[in-house]
């Protein structure tokens, strides 16, 4: 059952779940990452999520933060460390633009 908030928005902005949810080729350096040639948005990220997880990348002090290594790097520009409100963002670059 879903919680009421996203039922909401999912009445609401049918279009954006659409976009969470459908299959997009992916470019070299984030497949290479996924392992698969094609993943929706929310898919990628889950993954991403589970690799930070996995490999215990969160900064034991501050929770909101990923030390990247060299395979995180390669999809986050690079960057050291990533606060976490800023990972959907990132992994969005990887994806096309959306028609409107």
């Amino acid at each position: 059952m879903l919680p009421q908030k996203m039922k909401k928005a999912i009445t609401d902005n049918p279009k954006q779940l659409a976009n969470l949810i459908d299959l997009v080729n992916l470019p070299s350096t984030l497949r290479d990452f996924v392992g698969q040639s094609q993943i929706s948005h929310l898919g990628c990220f889950v993954r991403v999520w589970s690799y930070i997880k996995t490999n215990n990348l969160q900064d034991p002090k501050h929770k909101n933060v990923v030390n990247c290594d060299e395979k995180l790097k390669s999809i986050l520009l690079g960057k050291q460390q990533v606060e976490l409100v800023e990972l959907p963002a990132l992994i969005k670059l990887h994806f096309p633009k959306q028609k409107k």
